[in-house]
């Protein structure tokens, strides 16, 4: 396919240069359904990208979209605040019965914000509020969000740079495997935390990924996971998972720290809650938490009832039967298969796979590989992209809901991508 990079004026000219996709991907879109999205000019791009993990079923899916147009239609209320409407009950129905209830999980659940990092803000001033402490331990290559509290327990050098002051109250510690499994597990954040002479204040809680999306996808072990939880306990510190991006049937459970048996603290979920696209985002905790004033902590757009609709819906329609699950594992394996066939292709490039459910990194040993790969894609009509602090990784992230066929034409693609960068 010979695509034409279009005439970006009113863009380049009006729009500010922290744009970033665009610069990837020199299309303009104009429609998407499913796994397919249209430019103007009539080329068709199969999508790897999947709004970022916010389009977990699909752009524009026909029945979330048939609920909300019902909605809309008989004139349901749009914006709420935190006010009571029938479209936030049934959805807090629906996630009770779905989501929360089958999993014995006794979270109390509230909506912070349209937007991740607005579930992380809450989340670490609740743990602050409650423990009286200051301090947040997190992990290296995390991310966690673009405002300042969020940024503060971010791993990555160029997004903390453009804070523009100091970012305080965070500590990192090395994510599991960083060193290479040549040092148990814990043992320095286990020494700084028995030692007084450490400078490492007692935190009121740890935040983790399961799997570092923005980071490399870099997948935790469940033991890992379960040695962290223990290790929380042990020392008076809340656990948070954010599950912003890995939540939702991403890894394949619902939340994706299931596989590992734990129960956190506190949990932030965004994206694909919503099911459609649209913003929404929810901050989870365990009922003696439940400290907040009245007003304490609020937003504007925390009553989006739109995505109330589209989020219940969603869950109404894959979230019942356990069959999302069982059907992203599979579709997962099939992405395991071929990545691992273009890596056995290609021994030269030193390329290792790594990944969970529908979340797939490839990684090369040099580390612009990856960004020739995802433009040699763009080209060739797929829509994917790059993560891990330097661009080294190719990033799979496909709705959950793509048929086999199209998985297998987009990991074609991939793979006919690196064949043609070697």
């Amino acid at each position: 396919m010979t695509i034409t990079p279009p005439a970006l004026s009113v863009f380049e000219a009006l729009e500010s240069e922290v744009r970033s996709y665009c610069r990837s991907w020199p299309a303009v879109f104009d429609r998407a359904q499913g796994s397919r999205m249209y430019d103007e000019d009539g080329h068709t791009y199969l999508d790897f990208f999947a709004g970022a993990g916010a389009l977990n079923y699909g752009h524009n899916n026909p029945v979330l979209k048939r609920a909300l147009i019902d909605y809309i239609e008989r004139d349901g209320v749009t914006h709420g605040l935190d006010m009571g409407t029938t479209a936030k009950r049934a959805f807090l129905e629906a996630f009770q019965d779905v989501v929360l209830r089958p999993r014995d999980l006794p979270y109390k659940v509230m909506f912070p914000g349209p937007t991740g990092t607005n579930a992380v803000e809450a989340a670490l001033k609740l743990a602050r509020k409650v423990k009286g402490r200051e301090a947040i331990v997190s992990f290296t290559n995390a991310f966690h969000g673009m405002s300042l509290g969020s940024l503060a327990v971010t791993g990555n050098a160029f997004k903390r740079a453009g804070a523009g002051i100091p970012l305080v109250h965070g500590t990192p510690m090395p994510f599991d495997h960083y060193l290479d499994d040549q040092v148990p597990d814990f043992l320095w954040f286990e020494r700084l935390l028995g030692d007084q002479g450490s400078g490492l204040n007692t935190p009121a809680a740890v935040i983790v990924e399961t799997v570092q999306g923005e980071g490399g996808i870099n997948v935790a072990r469940p033991e890992w996971l379960r040695g962290l939880a223990a290790l929380c306990e042990r020392h008076d510190m809340l656990l948070i998972v954010d599950d912003i991006q890995m939540g939702c049937g991403r890894t394949g459970a619902f939340f994706s720290f299931e596989e590992a048996g734990i129960t956190p603290d506190i949990v932030t979920l965004s994206k694909s809650i919503g099911g459609y696209g649209l913003p929404m985002s929810l901050t989870l905790f365990r009922p003696e938490l439940d400290v907040w004033e009245p007003g304490e902590h609020n937003g504007t757009f925390r009553g989006n009832n739109p995505s109330f609709v589209t989020a219940a819906a969603a869950l109404d329609a894959y979230w019942t039967d356990g069959q999302m699950e069982k059907q992203t594992l599979a579709r997962g394996e099939q992405a395991e298969e071929a990545l691992r066939a273009i890596c056995a292709e290609h021994p030269e490039l030193g390329a290792h796979y790594r990944g969970r459910g529908l979340v797939w990194g490839l990684e090369f040993a040099d580390k612009t590989r990856a960004s020739a790969v995802a433009r040699r894609a763009f080209e060739l009509g797929l829509l994917v992209e790059t993560s891990g602090p330097e661009g080294e990784v190719l990033k799979l992230l496909p709705a959950l809901t793509i048929s086999p066929e199209e998985l297998d034409e987009g990991l074609r693609i991939v793979a006919r991508a690196v064949r043609e960068t070697a």
